[in-house]
Formats: C-alpha cells, sequence, structure tokens
C-alpha cells in the first residue's frame, strides 16, 4: 500500500470528529486547486510503501481517543483491494471506518461500502476535475451514481464545497439542485473557500490566482449566498 503517512490525532478531517487519517496515494483526478497534488500523482518525493504494522500500532495506542479511522489521499479508491483488507481486519476489531473519496469510482466503491460507517467527499463543479467538458460530464454522472449507492446504504456523507473566484452563483444552484435527489438522510454540507498561496501550494498556480480567494476577508458575500441558496434548494 504506497501512502505518504499517517497522523495518530487529527481534529481537522472529519468536521466535528477526532480520526486517526492515513493519506494514500494517486488520484484519477487532476483538480488545479488539489494541495495534495504530489500525493495524488504518486511522486517519489511524498509516497512511500506504508508499514502497516507500524500504522496499525499507532492506531492501537489511541483508539480509545478517536471516533475514526480516516483515509484519504489522493484518492484511496485506486487502491481498493489492499484498502479492502485493512478496512476488514480494523473492522473485526471494533474500528469504525471513514473514507475521503471523490466518490467518481462508483464499482470500486461497492467493493469497500459495507465496511464503511462514514464518507466525506468534495461536491465540485464538473469543470473543477480538470478534464474536458464531454469527459467532466461523465466523471459526473459516476459521482451521482457513488451518491445514489450510499444513500441505498444510509451512509453518513459529509459534502465539502469547494467555493472559488469567478463563477456564477447560478453554476452552484444548478449543482445543488442536480445532487438533491441523489441524498437521503444522514448527510451534511460544508461550504469550504478555496485558498491559494501562500497558504497551500496547488495543482495549477495560475488557474488558483485567478480563482482562489487570496485573503481571509475575500468571499465572506459569496459565501453567505451560497448558504441561503443550499438552504432554499430543498435540502
Amino acid at each position: 500500500m504506497k501512502g505518504a503517512g499517517w497522523k495518530s490525532i487529527s481534529l481537522v478531517d472529519v468536521k466535528g470528529k477526532v480520526t486517526f487519517t492515513l493519506w494514500l496515494c494517486g488520484c484519477n483526478l487532476r483538480c488545479p486547486f488539489c494541495h495534495n497534488w504530489k500525493i495524488a500523482n504518486g511522486s517519489r518525493e511524498a509516497c512511500s510503501e506504508i508499514d502497516i504494522e507500524k500504522m496499525k500500532g499507532d492506531l492501537l495506542s489511541v483508539l480509545t481517543l478517536i471516533d475514526y479511522f480516516h483515509v484519504t489521499g489522493g484518492e484511496p479508491l485506486m487502491q481498493v483491494n489492499e484498502l479492502k483488507g485493512l478496512f476488514k481486519e480494523l473492522k473485526s476489531e471494533g474500528v469504525k471506518i471513514s473514507l475521503n473519496s471523490n466518490l467518481t469510482l462508483p464499482w470500486l466503491l461497492e467493493e469497500v461500502l459495507p465496511l464503511l460507517d462514514h464518507v466525506a467527499t468534495d461536491l465540485k463543479l464538473p469543470e473543477f476535475y480538470g478534464y474536458g467538458e464531454a469527459t467532466s460530464s461523465a466523471i459526473f454522472s459516476n459521482f451521482l451514481k457513488s451518491l445514489d449507492l450510499l444513500a441505498e446504504a444510509h451512509t453518513k456523507v459529509e459534502l465539502r464545497i469547494p467555493i472559488a473566484k469567478g463563477y456564477e452563483l447560478s453554476a452552484y444552484e444548478n449543482l445543488f439542485r442536480a445532487v438533491v435527489p441523489h441524498l437521503k438522510f444522514p448527510h451534511y454540507f460544508v461550504l469550504n473557500r478555496l485558498l491559494g498561496p501562500p497558504l497551500t501550494e496547488p495543482r495549477d498556480e495560475i488557474w488558483c490566482r485567478a480563482h482562489c480567494f487570496a485573503g481571509l476577508e475575500e468571499g465572506v458575500e459569496e459565501l453567505d449566498k451560497l448558504s441561503k441558496i443550499l438552504n432554499t434548494a430543498n435540502l
């Protein structure tokens, strides 16, 4: 299993929960604002073979302090066979499992779905996937299929919405309305304003200079408007 390491105690990876977080390498998307792109690309600089036994030892030492064993990336489902084996072993020991996935690989999601207690995902505008229009549309269709699978399984879903400059609010409203029919409770939304240099190192700095928020004070009005749209989108 290729990864970039783990953090025994994290307060920021699942909203309102404490997690043991593992980062896995590889991803099928090319999101321009991705700050984990070295992990996503599987670069030798960031990625190496995970010492599973050492990781499990660290996990067991903090088991009473955490809510979830949380796996993120990259896209963890790119290593689904190894992931499924690890999840099965941990579930047998009573560990709750959380997966952060882009949810664009529903056939791989199905393989681990019965083992999941919580899923976090980015609810992105399709153009953020880093591909052309036709490919992005097909990827978004796969995303909706994954939401259907999660709804059928009644899995908790945390949807994080990346907010960028230069995009009409109507585009987000259309996104919300496209997604709503594929959701069932329990789920919740988190609006995430994209941040750029120097706080992050995005995959595409030129794109991020144009569309990521340069300062913490920018975008407050847009976030307020989006919150209101979200609250009236039949959710």
